[in-house]
């Protein structure tokens, strides 16, 4: 990257840090909810009719969510503010949060997600997107390697805000909004990011990225950067969360004795591991400005650690199937998160191109159900896990085969 006179050329590593925990506190906004509370409650409350209400809810949450990311990614764009959306989406969502388990009529109940996963994006959204302003390539390696931190301390918020008789459930949706804000707010207040001027400038005509819609006057006739890194992404994402949702169903196939706790201490053993490997990584690209690399090879770990899973036929090997994919995965959506913000278009669109990205996170949830009822009913996981691992090896191949950026 050409570095303008008196431009300083790296961001604090105070901002960097802060960044992280506040991408942290996102995760923690939401993960103990979807994985933890929300499954209690609504077995509780509706009994047998709780499965359907929670995948309503998750429906529901994810259209939600993916307009809202855009939206407000884009409104973060023409006001030319980051921080006060960052703001204002913690603290609707905070209160959001902690009105949920005082409703008990269905319809209302789904409204409520709805305006939870809206107001919880108007701060991710911008959040997200403030760091392309202030992170230069040199540093997005390290960036990538710093946001493993944020799905490990999600898992483990969860972990804190359910020890046994700790408070009733209500309360530990308050000590949910408060643990965010303590993330969160620190960035905003004490971040103070050093001006990056060659992050914010319009690109020449001749080399600006385009839009991600077909159709823009800046799309690129390639599509190759953005396009591909949004593919890639969702490819890896859609084994992600089949993994998530049915590992521990298909672990009982190779012995019923597996517990959830088991699984559950496997997760976040998994997550935490991947923290130090991001970071070593990260930093290895900026160092030698080979951002592709790191991806490809954990696309293709990824694969080979699907392929594990489905030759498997007992519960060591798929174990260590698991385990390799989700170190490989983990890795490689860390990483991929910081290095996207290379090949995205130009700065004031930077919030809604980015929440066009976030899609790769709720379109799974789409697409993975319909998976799953026409591969498993009739092949087995086997099948499914087969599909996976093609799906990883397409990513890493896609990767590459794709032009340096």
């Amino acid at each position: 990257m050409r570095e303008r006179s008196g431009e300083p050329r790296l961001q604090s590593r105070r901002y960097l840090v802060l960044y992280a925990l506040a991408a942290a506190g996102g995760s923690a906004a939401y993960a103990p909810l979807l994985t933890l509370f929300l499954p209690v409650y609504a077995t509780d409350v509706w009994g047998g009719e709780g499965i359907v209400v929670l995948s309503y809810a998750a429906f529901t949450g994810a259209i939600a969510a993916s307009l809202a990311n855009i939206a407000f990614g884009w409104a973060s764009d023409v006001t030319g503010m980051r921080r006060p959306w960052i703001v204002a989406g913690l603290i609707l969502s905070g209160v959001l949060l902690t009105s949920l388990f005082r409703i008990e009529s269905v319809p209302l109940f789904l409204a409520a997600i709805a305006a939870w996963q809206v107001a919880l994006n108007m701060m991710l959204g911008p959040l997200f997107a403030w760091a392309g302003d202030c992170v230069p390539d040199e540093q997005k390696g390290t960036l990538g390697g710093l946001l493993a931190v944020a799905p490990a301390t999600g898992a483990l918020t969860g972990v804190l805000l359910t020890v046994p008789d700790l408070a009733a459930p209500q309360t530990r949706l308050v000590l949910n909004a408060i643990l965010v804000a303590a993330m969160v707010l620190p960035v905003v207040v004490f971040g103070r990011p050093r001006a990056m001027p060659q992050l914010m400038a319009p690109m020449a005509q001749d080399e600006a990225p385009r839009p991600l819609v077909a159709g823009d006057p800046a799309f690129p006739s390639d599509r190759a950067p953005v396009a591909r890194m949004w593919l890639v992404r969702l490819l890896i994402q859609v084994a992600e969360a089949a993994l998530f949702a049915f590992l521990l169903l298909w672990l009982r196939t190779l012995d019923a004795g597996v517990t959830d706790n088991r699984v559950a201490q496997l997760f976040t053993v998994v997550l935490f591991t991947c923290v130090p490997l991001a970071l070593i990584v990260g930093r290895w690209s900026d160092s030698t400005q080979q951002p592709r690399l790191p991806l490809t090879i954990a696309a293709g770990g990824a694969a080979i650690g699907l392929a594990i899973l489905t030759f498997a036929q007992d519960i060591a090997a798929g174990i260590a199937g698991y385990v390799v994919f989700a170190i490989m995965a983990g890795v490689f959506l860390s990483l991929h998160a910081s290095q996207t913000l290379r090949v995205l278009p130009r700065p004031d669109t930077r919030g809604r191109d980015l929440g066009i990205f976030n899609l790769t996170n709720t379109v799974p949830s789409l697409i993975m159900p319909w998976l799953v009822l026409a591969l498993i009913p009739v092949f087995g996981f086997q099948a499914l896990f087969a599909l996976l691992a093609c799906f990883a090896a397409l990513a890493c191949i896609l990767l590459a085969t794709m032009r340096r950026f």
